[in-house]
């Protein structure tokens, strides 16, 4: 019971630390998008996907790793060697955080496509962030491996809010001071001065880490000092350990994100060699990649967050050999992160529309229409996230690079298929993405059946929230929808209709799910929940 809390408690402060970061970073992106243009925002899209490579390669997984091998050692009570871990994961990121950086920032003219050339400056100018990211990410998969989610998430918060406030101001003063007034110049400066927020973020966030560090740091070393029944493991061994654990991880996640650049790149290049105009083909993958990625992430974002704070807890009960609490912690996770994805997706898909427009004034209406097309990818995300966590804390990290290496082949095939074929345009990304995400679901589920006996809860994780949102969708599109007729403003629109839509999800959900108070308390904001639920005739006490 105290496992399930643990994690639900773990979930709930990644899912809440995640919708405040998402939520500013999408309203952020609404100014920003008026201050540099459409063209401007595709040339951000462009930069971040490649730094979003490079920064795989050097520390994208580090959380995880450090994560997953720190929880091991304290689970056995090795305080000494998850010490010896946390400092060999730091020489690590600074050593290949540093080269990665080195080559972004004299290499990027090799990653962004021959004609978008001007996306180079807003590249380079994230290469320090790489190098900082990696420092980041061991200090807050140290705190995870300890089930201490708070830093984390207040560090995510922090982030957010100061890589929003100086991408608006750098972008403002990089036109300011250095563009020459053409669409192309602002588009470029404007893109750079963008770019600086992130790194800003990752900064702020990692003196935050720091200090956190500082508070606990004599705890820590009491418990490392206390620590004397167990061998000290060489850092030979600790760099071994590392490599061996870290690297898959890395590689797996690296395969499992590298289509989105690999998409954008051959957007770009098949589509200027039909004879596309470069800057019409920048604005189009600004609605897909800045518009439409934008806004799916956010609900994206919050189903990785139980898989998150699931890692540490099935890699310490498979160390122990609980083969029944692993399968029922990966239940809890599932029916966590349904509960949550399954009514953000509905509720996307019926107001793609007026979000888009409410967000991204100067929008053409695609972004809306990918979204309306592609909501239900927050599903296949969600199940292909935590059965990625699963297969790397039970030390099968080769499986998830193996199936995303396979699916990654797939969605080239369809991209390149769909875009020398087709006049599909932007939505031949948007099939290659679906495609791709049911085949990393479908050969992960035969992995964890194989290894686990598992078997996903489908009625209790994902019919029953399925059922529930249908009502939850009909009245979110009728009062919309319906008030749009008498009121032309998409923001009163959507303030009437999500809060409603919000209480009939969670009616329709003690009707259809009956959830015990004990399943209440276990999901984010339980108590809170267990008063509405008592004073609703529906639910089954």
């Amino acid at each position: 019971m105290t496992q399930k809390n643990n994690l639900v408690k773990n979930a709930s402060f990644l899912m809440l630390a995640a919708i405040i970061s998402k939520v500013i970073g999408l309203l952020y992106k609404s100014p920003l998008s008026s201050i540099i243009g459409s063209l401007g925002m595709g040339y951000t899209s462009l930069a971040q996907n490649a730094y979003m490579i490079l920064l795989m390669i050097s520390s994208f997984s580090i959380p995880q790793a450090v994560s997953k091998l720190v929880s091991e050692k304290i689970a056995m009570h090795e305080y000494r060697n998850a010490q010896k871990i946390f400092r060999g994961s730091l020489i690590y990121a600074v050593v290949v955080g540093g080269v990665v950086a080195l080559f972004c920032l004299f290499g990027a003219g090799i990653i962004i496509p021959r004609n978008q050339k001007d996306a180079i400056l807003a590249l380079q100018i994230l290469s320090p962030t790489i190098f900082l990211s990696g420092i980041l990410g061991v200090f807050r998969g140290y705190f995870q491996a300890y089930r201490n989610m708070l830093p984390t998430s207040v560090s995510q918060i922090l982030e957010q809010i100061f890589n929003a406030a100086v991408s608006l101001l750098a972008a403002w003063g990089f036109i300011k001071v250095f563009s020459d007034g053409s669409a192309n110049s602002v588009a470029k400066w404007g893109a750079a001065g963008s770019t600086v927020g992130t790194g800003a973020g990752v900064f702020t966030a990692l003196l935050f880490m720091l200090m956190v560090y500082g508070v606990n740091y004599g705890s820590i070393q009491k418990r490392v000092r206390r620590d004397r029944r167990h061998r000290e493991e060489s850092y030979r061994e600790i760099f071994r350990v590392i490599i061996l654990v870290v690297s898959p991880i890395i590689l797996s996640a690296f395969v499992y994100n590298v289509n989105a650049y690999i998409n954008g790149y051959l957007f770009s290049e098949i589509l200027g060699r039909r004879g596309g105009d470069a800057a019409q083909i920048g604005i189009l993958y600004a609605e897909y990649a800045t518009y439409f990625m934008t806004i799916i992430n956010i609900p994206l974002t919050l189903s990785s967050t139980a898989p998150t704070s699931m890692i540490p807890e099935v890699s310490a009960l498979y160390a122990t050999g609980d083969m029944r609490a692993v399968r029922e912690c990966i239940d809890e996770t599932v029916q966590l992160s349904m509960t949550v994805s399954v009514p953000c997706a509905v509720g996307l898909a019926v107001l793609a529309q007026p979000i888009v427009f409410f967000l991204y004034g100067n929008s053409t209406g695609l972004a809306a229409n990918l979204l309306i097309l592609g909501s239900f990818t927050i599903l296949l995300n969600g199940m292909s996230n935590i059965s990625n966590g699963v297969l790397q804390a039970i030390g099968k990290p080769r499986i998830p690079v193996i199936t995303a290496a396979i699916a990654l082949v797939v969605d080239i095939i369809v991209v390149v298929t769909l875009l020398l074929t087709t006049d599909l345009g932007v939505y031949a990304l948007l099939i290659a993405m679906i495609v791709y995400s049911v085949v990393v679901c479908v050969l992960n589920d035969f992995a964890m059946k194989k290894y686990l006996r598992y078997r996903n809860p489908w009625i209790e994780g994902y019919l029953k929230p399925i059922l529930a949102s249908v009502p939850m969708g009909i009245v979110a599109g009728c009062i919309c929808y319906g008030l749009n007729i008498f009121i032309k403003s998409n923001f009163i629109c959507l303030l009437f209709s999500i809060p409603v839509a919000a209480v009939v999800y969670l009616f329709s959900y003690l009707i259809i799910s009956k959830p015990s108070e004990e399943e209440l308390r276990r999901m984010p904001g339980g108590s809170y929940l267990i008063r509405l639920a008592r004073r609703s005739p529906f639910w089954n006490k």
